[in-house]
């Protein structure tokens, strides 16, 4: 009805500052097909003045209109959380929902997402074979993805009687009285976020037998039109099993086992739990770094927020136990001059990229302090953005260690001249292993962003705002620079604690609503916020002192 009471006919949608009539009826996903020549990608999701539309949705007011394609990270993870509904009711038909269990979507591995099964029957290479062939049955068939709104009790009594009891168990925690719904041909699934409007979208997957589970490899993100060959990565996918194993000892697999740990009393001793569970690694890593015999130098890179510096000092405390004495050697010390600094096309400097650092300069006074000599080391001015001699000399004696904190600390380039036998390399990240439920995944990236957002906000006075606008110059430097050299460290160190984000919680929400609808970064925001949403918060009162979280919120016993 327009302000007289009259029935509308049509609507005003203006794009890129042209507007145009369109009947009454039409779908976002209709104007996509129209807009569709104006972006290099598939467009993926509608954004309706400010706010993220799916394009099954129907134009039902006068509007400016923009689209998301599958390049964008909100596309991206839509396309991917609909390549998930196609694959469980693909698992379903094909083995039968009575064989099936649970089929839990793990962790992500490159460009490959494990899942795990429970159930009466076995991963095999023919199954996964009539598993893809079904799934590309469905997107040859091109089939509506039907959205819905249920009551709880209603949604509860649908996923009861497809035995997905953890989502059950997931909307007793829900504040709303409804939840949506995502209906494909007669399979019910429940996704905490945006789905394709059909099948037909998801062009480009695969299927693959994997250990004891398979993996479900999707595009990257800056390729949304091509598979790349999935390469395994063995230590880091130990790693992620490890952290799953932990949680099902714990019995926490999901947000809804640990709000069930935090309503029934237990928080406390499951902080106690991880933590012992964290100082038995680092212990471990210590011993194996003395068993070695001849190390010097302990190597020590991870991405953005993974809690470099507490476990730096947790495994000094642990070397020291050995009779080592270890010294922190900080990289970026050896930041060339800020006017040497290279620049990124945009203009901004390139703090992450190797030729940031005095190469040479670390090479020739890690050199001669294994060499028994006197070295005066750099510390380097970030004010002033130049090197600085404090008369900070080392000399290395028979049980002395250096450990070395930095983003390049894997890569070879950066240590060329040290003896490979006097390096010990450790790679550190937090590698969540927590699930909403069994198809709705936590990407590790999110808890590093939280740790991240809290962190600047109070050591740093960042915004954000500000924190989630470097978030993909930060996340493309890690691919460029850390990333491909995880795979040659002699030990991997999982920093994430399966509680965190129950004490994150409270910090970050804050700081998240402080972001307008009008700006940038507020979808992620929203996005976030809605996460956030389903865990119960906590105190930090029962937090270790020298806990990684402790970096984050406050309060460490260590210099962080």
């Amino acid at each position: 009805m327009d302000l007289n009471g009259n029935k509308r006919k049509s609507y005003q949608v203006t794009f890129k500052g042209k507007t145009r009539e369109f009947p009454v009826g039409v779908t976002f996903g209709e104007l996509a097909g129209i807009y569709q020549k104006e972006y290099e990608h598939q467009i993926a999701l509608a954004v309706r003045n400010g706010k993220i539309m799916e394009l099954f949705k129907k134009v039902d007011r006068d509007c400016t209109v923009e689209f998301l394609t599958l390049s964008d990270d909100t596309g991206a993870k839509t396309y991917n959380r609909t390549a998930t509904l196609i694959l469980m009711k693909a698992i379903s038909e094909v083995v039968g929902a009575d064989k099936v269990e649970k089929i839990k979507m793990e962790f992500s591995i490159g460009n490959g997402y494990y899942c795990s099964k429970t159930g009466d029957f076995e991963v095999t290479d023919e199954l996964i074979e009539k598993v893809k062939a079904k799934m590309q049955e469905y997107v040859d068939k091109d089939i509506l993805i039907i959205k819905k709104s249920m009551s709880i009790d209603e949604a509860n009594e649908l996923f009861e009687s497809q035995k997905m009891y953890d989502k059950v168990k997931l909307f007793k925690y829900r504040g709303s009285s409804t939840v949506n719904v995502y209906n494909l041909d007669g399979y019910y699934d429940y996704y905490y976020g945006y789905m394709l409007p059909s099948t037909g979208y998801v062009k480009y997957f695969d299927l693959k037998k994997y250990e004891d589970g398979f993996m479900l490899i999707l595009p990257y993100r800056d390729t949304p039109e091509t598979i790349d060959e999935f390469k395994p990565l063995p230590k880091l996918f130990k790693s992620m099993e490890i952290a799953s194993d932990w949680g099902i000892k714990l019995g926490i697999d999901t947000v809804a086992d640990l709000n069930d740990q935090i309503r029934l009393g237990k928080f406390n001793e499951l902080v106690l739990v991880q933590e012992a569970l964290q100082e038995r690694r680092i212990s471990e890593i210590a011993s194996d770094i003395v068993s070695r015999g001849g190390v010097k130098f302990v190597m020590i890179a991870g991405p953005s927020s993974s809690g470099k510096t507490t476990f730096s000092h947790r495994l000094s405390v642990q070397l020291r136990t050995h009779g080592l004495v270890p010294h922190p050697i900080p990289v970026d010390d050896y930041f060339v001059d800020r006017e040497k600094t290279p620049r990124q096309p945009n203009g901004d400097y390139d703090f992450e990229c190797l030729e940031a650092i005095d190469v040479e300069k670390f090479n020739t006074d890690m050199c001669d302090l294994l060499a028994g000599k006197r070295v005066e080391l750099p510390t380097f001015n970030f004010v002033t953005g130049k090197r600085e001699f404090k008369g900070n000399f080392k000399q290395l004696g028979p049980d002395d260690v250096l450990v070395i904190e930095g983003i390049h600390g894997l890569n070879d380039k950066m240590s060329y001249a040290l003896p490979a036998e006097s390096k010990y390399k450790i790679y550190i990240s937090a590698l969540t292993t927590l699930n909403i439920d069994e198809h709705n995944r936590i990407p590790t990236t999110d808890g590093r962003l939280l740790r991240r957002l809290v962190r600047d906000a109070r050591t740093r006075g960042a915004t954000a705002k500000r924190t989630i606008q470097m978030w993909p110059s930060v996340r493309k430097g890690e691919t460029e620079n850390i990333f491909p050299f995880q795979e040659s460290a002699d030990a991997l160190f999982n920093s994430a604690l399966i509680y965190e984000l129950a004490v994150l919680k409270q910090f970050a929400e804050p700081l998240l609503y402080n972001i307008g609808p009008n700006e940038p970064e507020y979808f992620e925001a929203v996005r976030l916020l809605k996460f956030l949403s389903y865990f119960l918060g906590v105190s930090t009162e029962a937090l270790p002192m020298n806990s990684i979280v402790r970096e984050f919120v406050g309060g460490s016993c260590f210099k962080v």
